[in-house]
């Protein structure tokens, strides 16, 4: 696992040995970073279940003004700060802290990425929690990955599914606060 460009371009990230973490497919990243190429670089950004850290140091590199990189495990935000320290990214900043609980807080972001354990049901639980505290920036993005047969329910406006697309088994569900 590496991070694909900018400032820690090809870096290589520790992954778990025998942790229940699913690192995102460099396929998958790639298709992620495609879709919110332009809403990444000065924008603030949320990594909602950080696992290695990958998406929140993919989006420092590429120029993000903060990335705050949240993971529940005490195990997964000690790999995420050696992967933030490694690629030298002074903008990232880690927490151990219950995902829907910490977006209870009301801080707002420019991008967040939704990737839970699969199955959890935790992907529709960040989409509710984040629209009933209204936490997306106007024009900003949710990017949510799911397994492909898991249907993400529609959001009331001013939220709304853009677009979903689909890689193997995976699934990319794009969401938008309009402006």
């Amino acid at each position: 696992m590496r991070v694909i460009t900018g400032s820690a371009r090809g870096r290589r990230l520790k992954e778990p040995s025998g942790m229940d973490i699913r690192p995102t497919s460099d396929m998958v990243k790639e298709a992620m970073f495609s879709i919110a190429q332009f809403d990444i670089e000065g924008r603030r950004v949320l990594d909602l279940f950080g696992g290695t850290g990958q998406l929140g140091i993919e989006a420092a590199s590429r120029g993000a003004a903060e990335v705050i990189i949240l993971d529940e495990a005490r195990d997964a935000v000690k790999i995420i700060r050696e992967n933030a320290e490694h690629c030298a990214l002074p903008q990232i900043k880690v927490a151990q802290a219950e995902a829907i609980g910490y977006l209870r807080r009301g801080e707002v972001f420019d991008l967040i990425f939704i990737d839970p354990p699969y199955d959890s049901g935790l992907a529709e639980k960040a989409l509710k929690t984040i629209k009933e505290f209204d936490i997306l920036s106007e024009g900003g993005i949710i990017i949510c990955e799911t397994r492909k047969e898991i249907t993400l329910p529609q959001l009331e406006m001013p939220y709304f599914m853009k677009k979903e697309y689909n890689y193997g088994k995976v699934k990319l569900t794009v969401y938008v606060k309009d402006h």
